[in-house]
């Protein structure tokens, strides 16, 4: 896939090989990088974006939220995705934008140099496989914790927060799970490593509210289309005991909207559960471009 790839770079197409930085960059050595990535479909007419106005609008409160500040205006970043996914002659895959500071720091930790800018574009193919949501997954409650909202900016989609999504998936596939499940440092429910975590209770979907998780897309698409649907919606905090009454549980994000959860713990679901399943019926369409409920959610590139 990358011997051909190319890569927007500070405006300019390079190759994947050649969209690199120094070790002791600012953005590497630092942990100062930001980014946020989208899913690109192929539609009736052309190639479509899922929800990038969206995604651009969080990947700015996430520069936001670090005191950091975009070189280039949204509709220059829309230039430049379409620019890429047109290089890379994809049909399906995932748009990457990466921001940070190539500039080395080998002392100084705080930087007011203009931001770098890289758009990466993966096409799907046999390793990277998207929106498989009749695959199920296990999970299971973290040993780590959510890090706290006045640590750092957690809504932000920073690269250094991710430290701690790593550590609960590590935790959960050394126990032989897919997925971790964090709670916040007040004993609720927080989320996934990478995902956001639903679950069902006598046919409610339920949430955790936001502040003290990442500001999802595909949480935010799950919320606004259950209504729709017809499905009553419940966002509050949850405990971890809710976890293990729960009727139904999945997860969310950019690589599979709905995911459900077929075990968590010692204890099994039905995988997917009715309403779990209700939620895939309709992402189906939606990436199918069968519902013009959601057509607003696609922009053309």
């Amino acid at each position: 896939m990358r011997d051909n790839a190319k890569v927007w770079l500070n405006g300019n197409l390079v190759p994947w090989a050649e969209a690199t930085v120094p070790l002791m960059s600012h953005g590497f050595a630092r942990g100062s990088a930001v980014f946020d990535v989208f899913g690109v479909h192929k539609g009736p007419d052309g190639l479509y974006a899922f929800r990038m106005d969206e995604h651009l609008k969080r990947l700015k409160s996430s520069t936001d939220a670090l005191e950091m500040e975009l070189s280039q205006t949204t509709d220059e970043i829309i230039a430049a995705v379409r620019e890429t996914v047109a290089a890379n002659k994809i049909e399906r895959g995932l748009v990457k934008i990466m921001v940070y500071w190539a500039e080395e720091s080998i002392i100084q930790l705080v930087l007011d140099t203009p931001l770098d800018m890289a758009v990466f574009v993966m096409p799907e193919n046999e390793v990277l496989k998207f929106d498989q949501m009749d695959e199920h997954i296990s999970a299971c409650l973290s040993k780590w914790r959510k890090i706290h909202p006045e640590t750092v900016p957690v809504g932000a989609k920073a690269c250094s927060n991710y430290l701690n999504g790593y550590m609960a998936r590590r935790d959960a596939n050394n126990r032989g799970f897919n997925v971790g499940v964090l709670l916040d440092t007040d004993g609720y429910l927080a989320e996934g490593s990478t995902e956001a975590v639903f679950i069902v209770k006598e046919g409610v979907l339920k949430i955790s509210p936001l502040k003290r998780v990442l500001s999802s897309i595909s949480r935010m698409s799950i919320l606004e289309a259950a209504p729709i649907l017809g499905i009553p919606v419940s966002i509050k905090p949850i405990l971890p005991e809710e976890l293990f009454e729960a009727d139904e549980m999945f997860t969310a994000h950019t690589g599979t909207k709905v995911h459900p959860v077929s075990r968590f713990e010692d204890r099994a679901f039905q995988a997917p559960g009715p309403v779990t399943r209700q939620l895939i019926n309709c992402f189906e369409k939606v990436l199918q471009f069968q519902d013009d409920r959601f057509s607003h959610w696609y922009q053309p590139l």
